[in-house]
Formats: C-alpha cells, structure tokens, sequence
C-alpha cells in the first residue's frame, strides 16, 4: 500500500479567538491530484496556509513524506519539497519575469537541473519566454497566473499547494491553465492539492476530493463520485434536481475536535 506523500491530522488553526479550521483530516496519495471545494468562508485557504507554514496550528499534524512539519517556516516547508501558488498570484511586480521565475529557484545550488526547469517552464506558458524582459506587473491577470505556477515548479517540488486557480480568469483562459495543471501533473508526476470554487473544472482533472463547510470536512469521494452526488451538482455545479431543490442533505464523515 502506497504511503500518502502529505497527510494532514485532526488540525485546528485560528485567526485570533475565531477557529478557522475544525479538525480537518485528509491525504494525498503520490501523483495524484486532490481537489478540495467549499464556498467562500470554508476554510480552504487556511488549510493551504496551515500546510506551507504561513499559519501553525493550534492542534493537529501535517505530515510530508512521513516527517511533520507543522510550526514550520515556510522557507523550510518549501525546501522540504512543498510549493504554495497563493490565492490573487502575488508576483513581483516590479521584477522581471525571468526575476520572478528565477526567485522561485532561489534555495538551489543545481545550475543544470534550474536551466532543465526553466526550460521545462517556459514549453508550459511560452508567453513567458515572449515576456521574460516584462516586469511581472505589466502582465495581464492570465499570464500573472501563469507566471505564480511557473515560478512554484522552479524549486523544483513533490507537491504544490494551488490556491483558486482561476480566480478573475476568463472561461478560455480557465482551460488553459486547468490543462496544464493537468499535463504537469501527468508528464512531471508532480502531486497537486488544488482548492477551488469552479467544482466543474477542479472535478475534471482531480482524482479525489473534500468538501468543506464552515471550517469541516463533510464529504470527501472519488472525483467521478462527486460529480454524480446531487448535493454537488446542486450547490457547486449549478444543477438542481426537482426533487431535491432547497434540500440539504449533506453525508456527514468523521470529524474531531
């Protein structure tokens, strides 16, 4: 039996007295890409926080590879092997885009395999290459996008933490970046824990995923067994069953405090 490569354990993070996150326990498999859903509020991008360091939790344990690194710095999470893309992408926007994608390769000695991922980089988004002299700020929100995932696969990382992808993009640019989410994921093997709120798109390349609800996992499947739950369709992919409508009935899991 494959060991997950991050298993997150009964965590709880709070901002100030609020709690945030309610115990929330979940894993991911080497490889594979795992989805989670929720509206805003859910606690998704706390989670992500919670796992690359830029929160600790109060509770709880987050596993990498069989080592916790929770309460670590985000500096020793990412060199451990964990790259975070941030919700609004958060590029330099004053650097070049050579700079940038060269910031996110900032810990490494390795001037082959830094050249090999820039490379690697640049056949993902060639708009980066036509772009590399342009400072980051200048790029419209697609490319910024693009620039945020190709500056986290320069440091060369086992997982990366994907943070509302798709975020103010337009539906073209939406597939774009979702299919090479994709392709990254199936040519480099590169395991992707991917929060989002377009369920639709999220379900079509994810392979498993967890629902959360004010702070909770309350529903966690196979990505094909959730797009054919009808709570799904109804509250994230926008359709409803008559006999079902303005009903709630969510299949609770197992969650601690």
């Amino acid at each position: 039996m494959t060991e997950p490569i991050l298993r997150v354990s009964n965590i709880e993070t709070y901002y100030g007295p609020i709690m945030a996150i309610r115990g929330i326990s979940l894993h991911i498999d080497p490889g594979k890409i795992v989805t989670v859903l929720g509206a805003n509020g859910a606690g998704k991008t706390t989670l992500l926080k919670t796992i690359s360091g830029a929160m600790d939790p109060q509770k709880g344990t987050v596993e990498f590879e069989g080592r916790e690194i929770q309460k670590q710095d985000p500096d020793r999470v990412m060199r451990a092997g964990i790259s975070h893309v941030p919700e609004g992408r958060e590029v330099f926007p004053f650097l070049t885009v050579h700079e940038n994608l060269m910031m996110g390769a900032f810990t490494r000695r390795d001037r082959e395999g830094i050249q090999r991922d820039l490379e690697l980089v640049l056949g993902y988004f060639p708009v980066l290459e036509a772009r590399s002299k342009q400072q980051a700020g200048q790029l419209s929100g697609g490319e910024q996008q693009m620039l945020a995932i190709g500056r986290a696969l320069m440091s060369h990382p086992r997982l990366v933490l994907l943070d509302e992808p798709s975020l103010g993009l337009s539906p073209i640019l939406v597939n774009d970046i979702f299919g090479i989410i994709e392709r990254i994921n199936r040519e480099q093997g590169t395991t992707i824990l991917l929060v989002e709120q377009n369920a639709h798109m999220a379900l079509s390349i994810a392979d498993y995923g967890y629902v959360l609800e004010v702070g909770r996992v309350v529903m966690e499947d196979t990505a094909e067994r959730l797009r054919d739950k009808e709570d799904i369709k109804e509250f994230y992919l926008g359709m409803k069953d008559a006999g079902s409508r303005g009903k709630r009935r969510w299949k609770r899991v197992k969650t601690w405090r």
